[in-house]
């Protein structure tokens, strides 16, 4: 990429909605996603590839639109060798899915996070023959990174240790949160919410919380994209629809 590129366009992929009955006789939609930036210089960075296609299903309610990451790039005219960056949020197996599919990419993790899911921690070891296949490139960091002007890449350990969310600023649209799994659902995003059975570390899970918080309100951010919140992701343009 050139020195001087930026963030030009934003897509948001949705991979699939799930309706969730509750216990209270509501239900929950949850969707998952994975995002594409499109830079000035005309270079393609992807944000996770979705869940694993040889996972193991769950009893859970059936999905509704479902998409895989290689069918929305296929939408949009691309192929994964058309992608020249990939940053992993973490390695869920619902995130990592696909990422053998791009050996072309440099891929880019918390170097916390990697090392973990290396030595064999078993809850990244559904999706380890994607995320660690031997042609794949990666690229170690350590805490808060820009990957070029306008593309920052936040450390938000909680949900899993090593996790990142990812912060767009976009010409027209202003800063884009991208709070991934660190805060999942917007009734979420407080600074005295709980923990998960799913989540690694409340304390941590608070304080980056708290940390997206004060980047919204310094930032003057507009729009949160809360990962798996299947309300807020049927008001959102989603691909072939984009943000600039």
């Amino acid at each position: 990429m050139t020195a001087n590129a930026a963030a030009k366009r934003l897509y948001l992929f949705q991979l699939s909605t799930t309706t969730i009955p509750l216990p209270t006789g509501q239900t929950l939609e949850m969707s998952s996603g994975c995002y594409l930036i499109e830079t000035t210089d005309n270079k393609r960075i992807l944000i996770d590839t979705g869940m694993a296609p040889d996972a193991p299903r769950s009893p859970a309610p059936p999905s509704r639109n479902e998409k895989n990451v290689l069918e929305h790039l296929a939408d949009l005219d691309l192929r994964p060798q058309d992608i020249e960056t990939l940053i992993c949020t973490h390695f869920d197996v619902d995130h990592a899915g696909y990422h053998d599919h791009f050996p072309s990419a440099e891929l880019i993790v918390q170097r916390e996070h990697y090392a973990l899911a290396r030595n064999g921690h078993p809850r990244f070891a559904a999706a380890r023959k994607h995320w660690d296949h031997p042609a794949l490139r990666y690229r170690l960091i350590d805490g808060d990174c820009e990957v070029l002007p306008g593309i920052a890449l936040l450390e938000t350990s909680g949900h899993a240790p090593g996790h990142q969310s990812v912060l767009v600023r976009l010409p027209k649209s202003g800063p884009v949160l991208l709070a991934i799994d660190a805060v999942a659902l917007q009734r979420a995003f407080s600074a005295d919410r709980k923990a998960s059975p799913i989540d690694d570390n409340e304390q941590q899970l608070r304080a980056n919380t708290k940390k997206l918080l004060d980047l919204v309100e310094l930032e003057q951010i507009k729009l949160v994209v809360f990962h798996h919140d299947g309300q807020q992701w049927s008001s959102l343009k989603r691909s072939p629809e984009y943000y600039e």
